[in-house]
């Protein structure tokens, strides 16, 4: 378990090295915990549909000094653990809590205002264009009445009826974020788009860069995927580390199931859920979409009103693994090929 240190008073070791005030500073924010992140993202009264306490400028500033007061008391003790690596159950703990995706964004947010800063690609540039380029490719060729095989195998051709296949296709982002992978379909043709997330300082950060950047069109939300309050279903649904995020929870197991009942209420018959993960294979989700079939087969079996509907689930589930980006770089460990990232698309049927 990781423990702090005050700094003893006694005369430092004139060998010891340390580094200056700036680092300290930069070290004590990095290791801020999720309680201190909580007080940052608990002083913003976020604007939303519900309104708002206060104007952009005082938010800004309480956001600014409560994340300030966290850096400087962490750079003001000494850090040390009783083990070589941090406690990582504790880890995935804090970075499934939504105190810490709140204080993240509030931090995010305070640097676009005052810097410009476009936000964190968690997934990187590169994998971001691969998810956004090969989706549109599979979604014209499902426009087109084709069952995609290798989507991703070669580059596509720009076709001048691609924007008429694409307008037809609703996207949800759901776990937008700084919502930059709508921006990226909007560049590839999509045009209903919409973004979804819990925490309201995301939102905010997501519809003031998306405003800075012309893309005033995509329509950002506060929602909850667990308990959406959403009532209409897309065509195509996103999820890029929110299954992650959540299956880091205390309460994973739960929420996952939670997660799933919310998706498939979501994703409309004929569409499409395109996941991107850093904690699961492709063998892994494809395993998570059948256990989530047959968990749904025995609802169905339990209720005896769902004739029609268990005859109907046993000739087709509800998701189907439709394909995988396989572009990404891949290695070798224990004799198995793997890659560091996976993304996959499922169909409802």
């Amino acid at each position: 378990m990781a423990v702090f240190r005050l700094v003893p008073e006694e005369s430092p070791d004139p060998t010891q090295q340390h580094p200056p005030p700036q680092q300290q500073l930069q070290a004590g924010r990095e290791v801020a915990s999720d309680d201190e992140r909580s007080v940052a993202a608990d002083s913003w009264s976020i604007k939303s549909d519900y309104g708002s306490t206060l104007d952009d400028e005082q938010r800004h500033a309480d956001a600014a000094e409560a994340l300030s007061s966290a850096a400087n008391f962490r750079a003001a003790l000494n850090y040390s653990s009783d083990k070589d690596e941090a406690d990582a159950d504790a880890m995935k703990t804090v970075l499934g809590l939504q105190n810490y995706r709140n204080g993240a964004y509030a931090d995010e947010l305070t640097s676009f205002r005052d810097h410009s800063h476009a936000g964190e690609i968690w997934i990187g540039a590169e994998i971001m264009d691969t998810v956004t380029s090969w989706t549109k490719n599979l979604c014209i060729d499902i426009s087109q009445g084709h069952m995609p095989n290798h989507v991703d195998e070669a580059k596509r051709e720009s076709v001048a009826q691609d924007e008429k296949y694409l307008s037809c296709w609703s996207v949800l982002d759901i776990g937008t974020g700084n919502g930059l992978l709508l921006q990226e379909l909007a560049k590839q043709g999509f045009t209903d788009l919409t973004g979804i997330d819990y925490s309201e300082v995301a939102i905010d950060f997501a519809r003031s860069h998306a405003d800075r950047d012309g893309f005033s069109s995509i329509k950002f939300l506060v929602d909850d995927i667990l308990e959406t309050k959403l009532e209409r279903q897309f065509q195509l649904v996103m999820d890029k580390g929110t299954l992650d995020a959540i299956g880091l929870h205390p309460d994973g197991p739960i929420k996952r199931m939670m997660y799933w009942d919310s998706v498939s209420k979501l994703v409309a018959p004929g569409g499409v859920l395109v996941i991107t993960s850093c904690n699961h294979t492709k063998d892994e989700l494809v395993q998570e979409v059948e256990n989530f079939n047959h968990r749904n087969a025995g609802m169905l079996r339990q209720d005896p009103n769902t004739i029609k509907d268990r005859e109907t689930h046993r000739d087709c589930p509800p998701y189907q693994y439709l394909n995988h980006v396989r572009t990404y770089p891949t290695f070798m460990f224990g004799g198995s090929l793997g890659a560091h990232v996976a993304t996959v698309a499922f169909v409802r049927n």
